[in-house]
């Protein structure tokens, strides 16, 4: 089994858009201009390290790098069956896996971002990574600094992120190297993340959540609250709001994960933090990260490595003789017509849905066996929107 994980904010990297001029996958960039009014090829391409370093710049960039590779990777028929991201890569996962549709998903990253950018002028704060400290102890740290710090992140063994007052954030880190921290990282960011210090970004966030009305998905994502997964829409409007103000929970993700069956992880984005963190808490894990075009095959040899003799190798899709596919005509959003569903018989020339303005209609008379699509989602052209058994 596979999960897909996705990072979020410090992943940035400038120039990080470069390997991916030409390639197909970079319409998604120019899809997201459109909808955010901003130039995000530039931001990807001409950005420098100061200027990506702002929250509201970090937090869209690695949402739509993500979001590139996972368009290609899903060219090449890999799919999860897990999602999570980190923070951010949250709203990532939940894009990739059709609860939010593409352009809701873009619109809430800028929401998020500039909310957390205002919160962190008004309440500024700072936050540090805690390296060789058990979680309990970096907890006591907080709780012994006696001021605004708390736990931020749980990553992964042994590496927790603390936030709060530049003041109690200090003041814990000297705790913590009393304990017996082996290293305390100052961290470069605008603000006390994942902390009471977010309130104001929440209560902001939460009706921009609730309008954009997440849906129900095939594939769980695993929540950064609660570390458990969740295939209900309706059930992410309070998730992704108390994210903002709670500690995320990435360790308990990965492990999660790790017993409901996922043997490999896949990074998908800038960066490769992720990646790491998955080696340090899963015991045996797979993994791998993919964040420009030249390491797509070698994700196609990694996948096939774990396959079990004999079976079909990631070289196209092997369906039986009376079976087909019907893909899309175009990229964009897709969107099933109301009345048709599992085991309903189509003519030729039936419409299935729409992608955008696009029709999808069928080829082939049959039995709709299943969409493949989900409704909200994102797809590009040629990726496959329904499953048909052929009269």
């Amino acid at each position: 089994m596979l999960a897909f994980t996705f990072p979020g904010q410090g992943s940035q990297r400038p120039g990080m858009g470069r390997p991916w001029v030409g390639h197909d996958s970079w319409e998604l960039v120019d899809e997201a201009s459109d909808i955010a009014n901003r130039d995000v090829g530039a931001l990807l391409l001409d950005a420098d390290a100061e200027e990506l370093k702002d929250t509201r710049n970090a937090q869209l960039t690695t949402f739509v790098s993500s979001l590139m590779v996972l368009d290609a990777v899903e060219r090449l028929g890999i799919e999860p069956s897990f999602c999570a991201g980190h923070s951010l890569g949250e709203y990532t996962a939940l894009t990739a896996t059709g609860a939010l549709s593409f352009e809701d998903g873009v619109r809430l990253v800028i929401e998020r971002a500039d909310a957390m950018h205002h919160a962190g002028l008004s309440s500024p704060g700072t936050m540090a990574a805690v390296l060789g400290l058990d979680d309990d102890l970096v907890e006591v740290a907080c709780r012994r600094a006696d001021s605004d710090v708390w736990v931020a992140n749980f990553n992964a063994p042994g590496q927790i992120v603390i936030a709060g007052s530049p003041d109690g954030v200090a003041k814990a880190s000297e705790v913590a190297k009393e304990l017996g921290s082996k290293k305390v990282m100052p961290l470069q960011v605008s603000g006390a993340f994942h902390t009471p210090y977010m309130t104001a970004a929440r209560d902001r966030l939460r009706d921009a959540i609730a309008l954009a009305s997440p849906r129900d998905t095939e594939i769980p994502v695993i929540s950064n609250v609660d570390a458990l997964a969740h295939d209900k829409g309706d059930e992410w409007s309070s998730l992704l709001s108390a994210q903002l103000s709670s500690p995320v929970r990435w360790k308990h993700c990965l492990l999660t994960m790790a017993e409901a069956g996922v043997t490999g992880f896949v990074e998908l984005g800038p960066g490769g933090v992720l990646t790491g963190m998955a080696k340090r808490t899963v015991e045996s894990a797979r993994t791998i990260s993919v964040a420009t075009p030249d390491e797509l095959d070698k994700l196609i040899e990694w996948v096939n490595a774990s396959s079990p003799v004999g079976a079909a190798q990631l070289e196209g899709e092997h369906l039986f003789a009376v079976e087909r596919l019907v893909v899309s005509p175009a990229a964009g959003v897709f969107t099933p017509v109301s009345d048709i569903e599992s085991g309903t018989t189509i003519a030729v020339g039936r419409i299935l849905g729409h992608v955008g303005d696009n029709e999808v209609r069928s080829p082939f008379a049959g039995v709709v066996q299943s969409y493949i699509a989900v409704d909200g989602e994102r797809v590009t052209s040629r990726q496959p929107i329904a499953w048909l058994r052929t009269n």
